[in-house]
């Protein structure tokens, strides 16, 4: 029996963020090259994807590529890269039959000008999508978009936008790349690696955490319900008492 029966949907992670670890560790038990694993890796990103959509999460936010990951071999990278460009080809028609907007955060000129392109045209066509909003950190690192926040509040202090006195979680929020997003609720993160790897190190702040042995290439549905239940098992207070919850 699934244990999608389990779950309430009524309880869900508003917006639920994935550390996709585990692809090169995968492709080594296999004997494999490391982009056999981030090929396979790709088919558990689609079943992910589509799974959320059926439950019902609005925001899923996958960590595709770090700004650490540009010091991989470049056979890795550039491997990374097409598949990349070939997944946005294949899956566009997938995101807009279901619904599904595309969108990405980090440093986006950092990337292949082949990337840039595909990557703008499915964001584009899927831009007015409802159901779901995809998000692809891409070239991300948590550390580098707070850095780069500070500098934009900073200049608009210098030119008298904004006071020093009016800066407040709203306004850092408001220069983030996530400034379109909730905070995230549940961070999965696969491979048994207990870490978070410059990952939304502001958005996470109050975010519950589920790590799980399985390597991405084997991350299933059934998997997903799991993170899900126990998040739903858990009690956020946010600071509070149990007392004052109830």
């Amino acid at each position: 029996m699934s244990l999608l029966s389990a779950i309430n949907t009524d309880n869900l992670p508003r917006h639920l963020a994935i550390i996709m670890d585990g692809n090169g560790r995968w492709a080594k038990q296999q004997g494999m090259l490391r982009a056999f694993g981030h090929e396979n890796g790709t088919k558990s990103v689609k079943t992910t994807v589509e799974a959320c959509a059926k439950l019902g999460i609005e925001n899923l936010t996958l960590y595709a590529f770090s700004t650490e990951n540009w010091n991989r071999p470049k056979l890795e990278v550039d491997t990374l890269m097409k598949l990349l460009i070939n997944s946005l080809k294949k899956e566009l028609e997938t995101l807009i039959k279901n619904n599904i907007r595309l969108n990405s955060i980090g440093n986006f000129e950092s990337l292949p000008k082949s990337v840039q392109k595909e990557l703008s045209e499915v964001i584009e066509r899927t831009k007015n999508n409802t159901r779901m909003t995809l998000t692809l950190a891409l070239s991300y690192g948590s550390r580098e978009e707070i850095i780069n926040a500070v500098k934009k509040i900073t200049t608009k202090v210098k030119n008298n936008i904004i006071s020093i006195d009016s800066i407040d979680e709203s306004i850092i929020n408001n220069h983030l790349y996530t400034h379109n997003l909730p905070d995230v609720d549940l961070v999965i993160r696969t491979s048994g690696e207990h870490r978070i790897s410059n990952f939304l190190l502001w958005q996470i702040a109050y975010a519950e955490f589920y790590f799980i042995d399985v390597l991405w290439p084997d991350f299933s549905e059934e998997n997903l319900y799991e993170a899900i239940i126990s998040y739903q098992k858990r009690e956020r207070r946010f600071g509070k008492t149990s007392e004052q919850i109830k």
